[in-house]
């Protein structure tokens, strides 16, 4: 993406330019990338459950301890730029994905209204919508907590 100078920095500048608060800035905060993911073995399709990571908030939708999370949770992502080209689950919804797609983030975005509770509002968020954290489930449970709506745009 060319760098330009008018418009908001989601809109003129690429993922890499970006400031670690611009960056950081991004995330609407809808917890979709905090959902537990099974691989199916044979195909690579990734699927999405209703179980939030062990540092999930079901209420706020942010990590617990987002600081340390590496630490706590070591299969836990970082998004930098180049995970955002590779990465294939991140939902349709996620800013880093719109932005690196070339396209304008949400009306409900809380860029663009200034508030965080936009994202709840909007019923983007997973909020109201978790079964429960990691380890509420046994491992074999959790092919049966498969569920579309993470993939969803709206």
């Amino acid at each position: 993406m060319a760098e330009r100078s008018d418009g908001p920095f989601w809109r003129v500048k690429s993922l890499e330019a970006m400031s670690p608060a611009e960056w950081e800035s991004l995330c609407d905060g809808c917890g979709r990338c905090c959902l537990l993911k099974l691989e199916d073995d044979d195909t690579g399709e990734i699927h999405h459950t209703d179980v939030g990571c062990t540092l999930l908030d079901t209420h706020t939708c942010r990590c617990r301890d987002y600081r340390n999370r590496a630490k706590r949770v070591p299969d836990c992502v970082r998004l930098t730029p180049e995970a955002v080209r590779t990465i294939p689950w991140l939902p349709p919804t996620c800013a880093y994905r719109l932005v690196r797609e070339g396209r304008d983030l949400p009306a409900w975005h809380p860029l663009k209204t200034g508030r965080r509770a936009s994202v709840h509002e909007a019923g983007i968020s997973v909020r109201g919508r978790v079964a429960g954290n990691e380890e509420e489930f046994a491992e074999e449970e959790l092919v049966e907590r498969i569920v579309a709506w993470p993939d969803e745009a709206a």
